[in-house]
């Protein structure tokens, strides 16, 4: 079974940082995409980051780039989004997403097979 628990939201003040985990388990990880999807209040579900676990390449919606880093750690199954200069506007809860397809881009745009239950991000201004 595909399981994936997200942990490190909470609350920040605008400019400070947080890094949110994504442990996974139930699957072959160097297979799978990953990614970090984000949901706030009355909007659409945002594409924030995607991972290949196979070659390392990402993908960043045009909203975090250069604000956010996703990365992998395979020995530990785990994927990373440190989360830099955070803004009111990122507040929302974020989710982390499993795909065993690897179009990155793609996956981020749809969506994928498989998600956590989501941990809340509330950025103060």
């Amino acid at each position: 079974e595909v399981q994936l628990v997200e942990s490190g939201g909470g609350l920040v003040q605008a400019g400070g940082s947080l890094r949110l985990s994504c442990a996974a388990s139930g699957f072959t990880f160097d297979d799978y995409a990953i990614g970090w999807f984000r949901q706030a209040p009355g909007k659409a579900r945002e594409g924030v980051s995607c991972i290949s676990s196979s070659d390392g390449s990402t993908y960043y919606a045009d909203s975090v780039k250069g604000r956010f880093t996703i990365s992998s750690d395979n020995a530990k199954n785990t994927v990373y989004l440190q989360m830099n200069s955070l803004k009111p506007e990122d507040t929302a809860v974020y989710y982390c997403a499993a795909d065993p397809r690897s179009d990155i881009v793609t996956l981020a745009l749809f969506g994928m097979d498989y998600w956590g239950k989501g941990t809340l991000v509330t950025v103060s201004s």
